[in-house]
């Protein structure tokens, strides 16, 4: 592609670029002639604001490009609009905390151009600038994306700066970073002091699973066969465990006793009410009555 310089070092057309673009248009040879006047008629027209009229004559531009493909149309259209599409990209760049060099990017974004314009609707005066903020876009994720980043790590608009950033450092946010990482630190300790005191208080079975499968790594498969149960309990022990635990978390945040009772151990319950039962009178009032085994054990 062609490196042309830009009409304007801003977003819109000043008075010299006009005078300038009279004369470029003058020699778009290849430009339907419909097309053409309109695009004189635009240029002549004075009443217009500066940005409207631009984006006005790129709309034209790129049509007389996507029907007959004009090649004098499309250098005017990077002369016309190469400066603000580099402020968006370079924008974007930021915006993802990315390196990149903008004005390779900004070479890939008019590649796009220059390759899908059976893509363009002219149905708007705006609709190159709407079309070409778009493909800005989405030609920064693609690049993005050839690096690794896939544009996870987005930085919201909001909390950019409108100054130039700066490496340098200074006492005050030494200070900051340090009240920080030990603040963080302090929740980190606390939330791992509560999850311990709770997980001490689970039931062996539930211990050994969560250990088998959050420190072990071990799949539910090997845990379930290692601690003796079939897959699906193993499931509901482990769920089970980890509900208890974030919910008595969540109840001490909150201002609240803890209710982390460990799991019932149903042999232990079974042999109590066997015992019970054992020890419990027949019928009757058995009270100072002894059992026949005693009774002859005397006897004898």
């Amino acid at each position: 592609m062609q490196a042309l310089d830009p009409l304007s070092s801003g977003s819109v057309l000043t008075g010299a670029d006009v005078e300038r673009l009279t004369g470029r248009v003058a020699d778009l040879s290849d430009v339907p002639s419909e097309l053409l006047e309109r695009i004189k008629g635009l240029v002549a027209d004075r009443q217009r604001e500066p940005e409207s009229r631009r984006d006005s004559i790129s709309t034209l531009l790129m049509e007389a490009f996507r029907t007959d493909r004009s090649k004098s149309s499309f250098g005017l259209l990077y002369e016309l609009n190469s400066q603000h599409l580099l402020t968006q990209v370079a924008a974007r760049l930021r915006r993802y905390a990315s390196k990149a060099d903008p004005h390779d990017v900004l070479q890939e974004v008019f590649f796009n151009v220059y390759r899908y314009p059976h893509r363009f609707d002219s149905s708007r005066e705006d609709a190159f600038r709407v079309w070409s903020a778009m493909i800005v876009r989405n030609t920064v994720l693609k690049h993005l994306r050839s690096q690794g980043r896939g544009g996870r790590l987005e930085v919201p608009f909001e909390d950019l700066s409108d100054q130039p950033e700066t490496d340098a450092a200074n006492p005050l946010t030494g200070v900051m970073d340090q009240e920080s990482t030990q603040e963080c630190s302090r929740v980190y300790l606390t939330y791992l002091h509560l999850y311990l005191r709770f997980y001490a208080m689970l039931s062996e079975r539930e211990r050994r699973a969560l250990h088998l499968v959050e420190v072990e790594g071990a799949s539910y498969k090997q845990a379930a066969e290692d601690i003796g149960i079939k897959l699906e309990n193993l499931k509901m022990v482990i769920f089970r465990a980890r509900k208890k635990i974030h919910r008595s978390m969540r109840r001490v945040f909150e201002g609240l006793s803890p209710d982390c009772r460990p799991a019932r151990n149903r042999t232990r319950e079974r042999d109590r009410r066997r015992d019970a039962t054992e020890t419990r009178p027949s019928g009757g009032d058995t009270r100072g009555k002894a059992s026949p085994g005693k009774a002859e054990g005397e006897a004898r």
